[in-house]
Order: structure tokens, then sequence, then C-alpha cells
């Protein structure tokens, strides 16, 4: 039987299970860092072979990020990434403050003061990244951080409406900001939401994080934007 060389040789970067997931969270990374421009055109058969594996994943990876609104698929052309206006970035803004400031009132309240190492640990890691300037490494940990916390209240629909508008919500000069130590700040400001929390501090925490997604709104646009 012979099998495929862009099916039989998998990537350095992606391994032979899930390679659907796998491909769809390289695509992510790439688009939420931005490394994919708005407005380009990319083909499935050009990512497919950048990242060493079939079709098929990429396909499907592209058709999953295009439901969530990440990507726009154009017939028989690919996908590319759809232009964010400030209006846009302003809508996802004022959502993510609506659900994310009272639930973090809720964590607390229930959490009830008992320490978090878990996210202490997390807060600690991602601002090490920002120092460094590891953006992959600091969107990730924001990303489990975020929704780590989302997840404590038991409302699977929360944490999958938040994560679908970070991704949404896709950066721009972020290795701009992060040598200005404008990411160092933002992880920064996770150890004081992280401390509120433990203090059992629920008002504190939750103006902590209207604070923190206003000073995101900023580092969205590509600019530092202080938090009010």
């Amino acid at each position: 039987m012979t099998v495929s060389r862009s099916a039989a040789a998998p990537s350095a970067r992606l391994k032979s299970v899930s390679l659907r997931e796998q491909a769809r969270e390289e695509l992510r990374t790439r688009i939420v860092l931005g490394r994919i421009e708005p407005g380009e055109v990319r083909s499935v058969i050009s990512v497919a072979e950048e990242l060493g594996v079939s079709i098929t994943p990429v396909r499907e990876a592209v058709m999953d990020l295009a439901n969530q609104g990440m990507v726009e698929v154009m017939r028989n052309r690919g996908f590319r990434v759809p232009q964010l206006s400030e209006h846009d970035l302003d809508e996802i803004f004022r959502i993510r403050t609506m659900l994310e400031v009272p639930a973090m009132a809720d964590v607390v309240r229930i959490l009830d003061g008992a320490p978090v190492p878990r996210f202490r640990r997390l807060a600690e890691e991602l601002t090490e990244a920002a120092r460094e300037g590891d953006l992959v490494n600091f969107l990730d940990k924001d990303r489990q951080f975020h929704l780590g916390l989302l997840e404590l209240l038991g409302n699977g629909r929360l944490v999958a409406m938040v994560a679908q508008l970070r991704d949404q919500a896709r950066m721009q000069g972020l290795q701009k900001l992060a040598d200005q130590g404008e990411l160092t700040h933002s992880g920064e400001e996770h150890l004081t939401l992280v401390d509120a929390i433990e203090a059992g501090e629920a008002d504190r925490a939750a103006e902590l994080m209207r604070a923190h997604l206003a000073h995101s709104r900023g580092i969205w646009a590509g600019r530092a934007e202080p938090a009010s």
C-alpha cells in the first residue's frame, strides 16, 4: 500500500494524534498573534504543506474556526481573516465586561478565601513569558488563567462564549507592546487579581477584572492603553 508523503511524514510541530485539533490550535495562534494578516487569503493546501499534514485536518480546522467567527471561507480560494474595526473591538470589550466582571465576583464568593495556587502559578508564568517576549506562551497561559477561573462556576456556555470572544479579539503589534513592557504590566494585573481572590474581596476582584479588560482593549488594537 502506498501512503502519500503528506500523510506519512508527520511534522516536527504536529503529532499524528488529533491532527484536526492541533491544526486548529496552530491556526488560532497564528491568527491571534497577527501572523496571518487580516484580509490575507490563504489556501488550505499551502497551510497543510507548512504543517506537514494532509489537507483534510486543515480543511476541518478552517471550518471550525469559521464557525467561531475567526475566519471567512472563500469558495475555491481558501480562507481569510476578517478585518476588525474599532467598533468590533468595542463590542467585544463591552460583552466581555458584562460577562467576566460579575463572574469574577461569583468566583470569589464560591472560593470563599481559599488559596488558588494553580492560578497564582499561571499568573507568574504568563508574567515571566511577557518579560521574555515569549508571546505564544504568554497567550497560552493567559487563556488558561481566564477560562480556568470561569470554569470554576460550572457554566460551560459562559466559558465557551468568552473563549470565542477572546479568539475574535485578535492582537495587533503584540511584539512591539512586549518590547515596551505593556504585556508585563498586563501579567502583573493577573497577580493582583489572584491576591484579591485569595483575600475573598469580591468587589475588588470584579473592579480589577474591569480595569484589566480596559487595559486589554488597547492591547487588542496594538496600542498602550492604561487600565482605568
